[in-house]
């Protein structure tokens, strides 16, 4: 009768001890999901538009829409004027026609001596990503914001995807470093660092990726 106490004891220990290690993993788990919640809801939708006008004054900067164009060639400069010797976008990929490719003057880093830019895979983007009209005025922010997040038209890129490509593509980084002119002087850069534009694109994807309304 003992022995039976004993075992009996025993396995209602270990039957708490389980329950116990049980109640405590779960209250973790549910802390642990309503940090992370918190986390990806932390910024509304007011701070994620606020957020995207800053990502998109880089997006319309010539850095970047010189080659998110919507003709058949890229620009340069500035003044966006269209790039030099009848340069066009060639097949899908926007890389040139065989005879005159973006690689064949575009090596991967700025030539300085010879003013050409240079980064990893040299390319103009898809028309679907296109962020001006046919008559080279920069798209509203609503029409590139509705662009960068339409799915069918970004290379099935989510918010992560998105925070990743502007914080990490070669392309997006040369911005940044865009190496000098022909004539030796500095080429302009994009209203914010990388370090504000990263920050910005967060914020916004964090935001849910709002889009103002608008055409």
């Amino acid at each position: 009768m003992l022995s039976n106490s004993r075992f009996f004891i025993r396995t209602l220990l270990i039957v708490l001890g389980f329950t116990a290690t049980w109640i405590v993993l779960t209250a973790d788990a549910a802390v642990e999901g309503r940090d992370s919640q918190k986390l990806n809801s932390a910024a509304s939708r007011p701070d994620g538009l606020a957020a995207w006008e800053q990502v998109y004054l880089v997006l319309i900067s010539p850095r970047c829409i010189n080659c998110h164009t919507a003709t058949n060639y890229p620009q340069q400069g500035d003044d966006r004027r269209r790039h030099f010797a009848n340069v066009v976008r060639g097949g899908h990929e926007g890389k040139g026609v065989p005879a005159l490719t973006c690689a064949g003057c575009h090596q991967e880093v700025n030539a300085d001596s010879t003013g050409v830019p240079g980064a990893p895979n040299w390319h103009l983007a898809p028309l679907s990503m296109r962020w001006q009209d046919t008559n080279d005025r920069p798209l509203s922010s609503a029409a590139v914001c509705r662009a960068v997040t339409d799915r069918s038209r970004n290379h099935n890129m989510d918010g992560r995807a998105l925070l990743k490509h502007n914080a990490e593509d070669k392309l997006v980084l040369w911005g940044r470093n865009p190496g000098r002119r022909p004539d030796g002087t500095m080429r302009t850069l994009p209203p914010l660092t990388h370090a504000e534009f990263a920050n910005a694109t967060r914020t916004w994807v964090e935001a849910g990726t709002p889009c103002p309304r608008g055409r």
